[in-house]
């Protein structure tokens, strides 16, 4: 074995020394190799020339090396979207927006760009004196506003479209003795959702807590409804501004809150008209059950119905106001039938001005005749987008 390995050892050594002399000089003895300026000369042009040549193979190689390591590090899930050209700078790069694609499975490192059509949608309730809904009327029933400038209605509709709802539920100290009737109110208003609807509840007393985040299932809303106890004071306003924020993760561009709540706010941080901007800015409609004391003591229990009702008509919506809580079934059905039989018209506004402001919005009735005296109920405006 010991012959075998000094053999090995022995050929390798030859091999080299075969390959590393192999040239046109190869032949010559080594008396020679300087006889002449020129074999001298000509010695040199090939050591450097092999030099060289044996330089750029590593490099090469080292080339090689590195790009196939970069390509088994990379993850095709991992899609990167960069911009054509390199932005020069800040302002250059604000206008390079990156679209994100939604394709499902697909996970892309991208900005989304926010694209806006100039599309503006008013959800809109007919009654007639006695409270009843009105349906069946047709596009040509409806004038709309821009300020003083009638709009064109682009779109209209009156389809049953999936709607994303959240519950504002109030489980105050005062809420004691209507606590079983408010959350068999709930379970009446949840029994008109189509199954496409997606729902969130908010729980409020001293401050106001997500305690179902967005579900299509109507028992995981009920088995949270369940441990609802009424205690402490009531933070109604700092719940209405959780519920529209919490409205950002909706997926439909119908939404409404429902509030059921028994009297005024009493323990907030934020003040009613900051939550009143809030919801001119919202595309949120508010819809509100009141369960009011008959003979309210404190100011704020006598403002809290002129309260909810200020805020839901700035929404498009409507507050409810009863005496009996035995009639909150009833009410909530009915606000869930309202709900999925509204009209939607749609118009581009003919001057289109980013500046931020708010644009006035006004919805006409042209009635078919014979009917009586119609109320309208939709948004009262918008804020233009300021870029």
């Amino acid at each position: 074995m010991a012959r075998l390995n000094d053999g090995r050892r022995s050929s390798r050594r030859e091999a080299l020394v075969r390959c590393f002399s192999a040239g046109p000089l190869r032949d010559r003895p080594k008396d020679r190799l300087h006889e002449s300026s020129e074999d001298s000369t000509n010695f040199r042009n090939w050591h450097r020339m092999r030099s060289a040549h044996f330089a750029f193979i590593l490099v090469l190689s080292v080339v090689v090396c590195f790009n196939l390591t970069v390509i088994a590090q990379t993850n095709i899930d991992d899609v990167h979207v960069a911009p054509r050209d390199t932005p020069k700078d800040a302002s250059d790069a604000a206008k390079q927006s990156l679209v994100a694609t939604t394709t499902p499975g697909l996970n892309t490192h991208v900005r989304a760009m926010k694209v806006d059509v100039d599309l503006v949608l008013v959800p809109v309730t007919i009654t007639d004196p006695m409270n009843r809904l009105v349906t069946g009327l047709e596009k040509e029933n409806f004038q709309l506003y821009e300020g003083n400038a009638q709009q064109q209605i682009r779109s209209f509709s009156s389809e049953d479209a999936p709607v994303s709802i959240g519950v504002i539920f109030d489980s105050s100290g005062s809420m004691a003795s209507k606590m079983d009737r408010a959350k068999e109110a709930v379970m009446e208003f949840f029994k008109t959702a189509n199954p496409q609807d997606e729902f969130f509840m908010i729980t409020f007393s001293d401050e106001p807590e997500v305690v179902s985040e967005f579900t299509s299932s109507v028992d995981e809303i009920q088995n949270k409804l369940i441990y609802a106890v009424p205690r402490r004071r009531t933070a109604l306003l700092d719940a209405i501004y959780m519920g529209v924020s919490k409205m950002r993760e909706a997926k439909y561009p119908k939404k409404a809150l429902l509030i059921i709540s028994d009297g005024g706010d009493n323990h907030s941080r934020y003040t009613e008209n900051e939550i009143k901007a809030m919801v001119k800015e919202a595309d949120v409609m508010i819809y509100a059950i009141g369960i009011y004391d008959r003979y309210a003591s404190a100011m704020e229990e006598r403002l809290g119905p002129q309260l909810l009702s200020d805020i839901c008509e700035l929404s498009g919506g409507r507050a409810f106001t009863i005496d009996n809580p035995n009639d909150l079934a009833d009410v909530a059905t009915k606000i869930g039938i309202e709900l999925r039989n509204q009209y939607l018209l749609g118009y581009r506004p003919d001057k289109i001005v980013r500046d931020g402001k708010w644009r006035k919005i006004k919805v006409k009735l042209l009635p078919p005749k014979g009917l009586p005296p119609l109320k309208v109920y939709a948004r009262t405006g918008y804020y233009a987008p300021a870029e």
